[in-house]
Parts: structure tokens; C-alpha cells; sequence
């Protein structure tokens, strides 16, 4: 029965994709000749995420894509199933992180902030853009921690320390050293619908405290997307601001990292000591 249902899941995908996500519920549901309120609850259940949801991450995934080609943007737009501009310009810094024409010059003009210490973890590199924190990463190469966040910007303006930015990464380092509190910094959160859903769960997790992945898909309403919110956890760029770490498998073993497994049981070590040695527990 999974199976049959998972493929009528996968047939409503690619129909919603063949018309650029521009299609109704109803339209869909008939199309895969099944009611509308239990196709809704199957496709949620199993996805993460609502049909409508899904439709406009496609549409988001085909406007990137479009902007990049030649042509006007307002070609790009329609082409990606918005059949109206203001539809798209309503939301187009929530879709992009940027202006629309800012995208389409892979950040240019854009400046963000960078700078990469040391810290009990090895290399960070934290980088700030005008709306937040938009990374937090870490590994054993500052090279190749700079190359990364070149490739998600390669024409913004990226911009070394200056004094009032050392006072940023002074105060993230702290918290990677001990995140007993959420980060008292804005951070620029771009992911899809189901990743926000995601991260946002991860956030309410406890110091000191673990969720399993079904636990997490269980809490956003989803529990049969468990695989998918390990995707979404391997996916978050805002290494422990977003407590990916703290998420771990059914059997309590620790399952991959981003950032490499032994950085995921060293923080996970750090947090159960300290919540021990303050007789706190969660």
C-alpha cells in the first residue's frame, strides 16, 4: 500500500511540474482520480509539505533557473508559472534573498560581511548580509570555507572583517563554544518551506537535549518525512545557530554532519556536560 501511495505521489509531482506549478488542488487530485481532502493528507504525510507548497517551491526552483538565462525578468517570470509580476514581486526577497536583479547578477552589488577565525571546533567562517547571519560554517580549510561562500555569491562584494564585524564573530564563537541560549543576532534564513518548518523545530530543541528525525517529523505534522528532514538538516548553513547537531537516529546513534561527525559529538559532548555540571535537566 506505501508503495501504490508513494507512486501516486510521484505521478501528482510531475503533473504539478508539466504545468509549472500552476495547477489547483482539485485539478490535480483528479488527475491521480482521487478526492481532494485525502490526496491534501497523503501528499503532506508523505512529502512534508502541502501541494500548494510544493508548486511554489517549483516555481521558486524554475525562476532562479530562468533568471540566469537571457531575456527580460518578466519573461522569466511568467515562464515559472507566476502569471502575474506583482504575484512574484510580493515575495521575490523571501524567494531569492535578494532583488530579482541582484540574483540574475549573482550578487552583485550585494555586500556581505565575512570574516574566519579558530575556534575549539577548527576554521569558521561566519558571513552577514543586510537582513542576518546568512552563514555559519565550519571545517579543517579557511580556503575552502571562503571558496564556498563564494560559490553561493560569486558577484556580491565580500567584504574582509572591519572592527564592528570582529565584535560578530567574537560573539558567535562564543556561542559555539557554549550555546546554552538561542543567538542574539538576526539571521537571513533562506530555504524552502519544508527547511523553514524544519530548522524551526530544531530551534525549540533544548540545550543538552537530542530529537530523533522521526521525532522532528512527527512534531512538523509530517511523520512519514523523516528522510526528508534529514535532507533538510544536511542542507542548513548556520552550523549550531540552527541546532542540526542535536538531531540523531532512531537508535540513538549519531548519523552524518555537514560539518563532520566528530564536530557533531564533540558539541552533543559539550552540551551534556555542561547541562550535567549545572544539575539542569531538560
Amino acid at each position: 500500500m506505501e508503495s501504490k501511495h508513494n507512486q501516486l505521489i510521484e505521478q501528482a509531482c510531475r503533473f504539478i511540474e508539466k504545468n509549472n506549478g500552476d495547477v489547483s488542488l482539485t485539478c490535480i487530485a483528479q488527475h491521480v482520480m482521487a478526492s481532494p481532502y485525502h490526496f491534501h493528507r497523503l501528499f503532506k504525510s508523505i512529502m512534508g509539505i502541502t501541494p500548494k507548497e510544493y508548486a511554489n517551491a517549483y516555481r521558486q526552483k524554475l525562476i532562479k533557473k530562468a533568471l540566469v538565462q537571457d531575456g527580460s525578468i518578466t519573461d522569466a517570470i511568467y515562464q515559472s508559472g507566476f502569471n502575474a509580476n506583482s504575484r512574484f514581486y510580493e515575495n521575490a526577497t523571501a524567494i531569492l534573498g535578494m532583488t530579482p536583479t541582484n540574483w540574475r547578477t549573482g550578487g552583485k552589488n550585494i555586500a556581505i560581511f565575512f570574516a574566519i577565525a579558530q575556534c575549539s571546533l577548527g576554521s569558521i567562517l561566519v558571513a552577514q548580509s543586510e537582513k542576518g547571519i546568512c552563514a555559519i560554517m565550519l571545517g579543517d580549510d579557511a580556503e575552502l570555507l571562503l571558496e564556498d561562500l563564494q560559490k553561493q555569491f560569486p558577484l556580491a562584494e565580500l567584504i574582509g572583517a572591519n572592527k564592528e564585524f570582529e565584535q560578530v564573530i567574537a560573539q558567535v564563537i562564543g556561542f559555539i563554544e557554549l550555546p546554552k541560549q538561542p543567538l542574539s543576532l538576526p539571521l537571513d534564513i533562506q530555504g524552502t518551506v519544508f527547511q523553514q518548518k524544519v530548522w524551526q523545530a530544531l530551534l525549540d530543541i533544548p540545550f543538552g537535549s537530542t530529537m530523533t528525525y522521526q521525532e522532528i517529523a512527527d512534531k512538523i505534522g509530517t511523520p512519514k518525512a523523516y528522510r526528508a528532514v534529514a535532507n533538510a538538516c544536511a542542507a542548513n548553513k548556520l552550523a549550531v545557530a540552527i541546532p542540526c547537531h542535536r538531531v540523531i537516529r532512531q537508535n540513538g546513534e549519531l548519523s552524518g554532519y555537514r560539518w563532520g561527525i566528530e564536530r557533531k559529538a564533540k558539541l552533543l559532548q559539550t552540551e551534556a556536560l555542561n547541562n550535567t555540571s549545572t544539575g539542569k535537566k531538560e
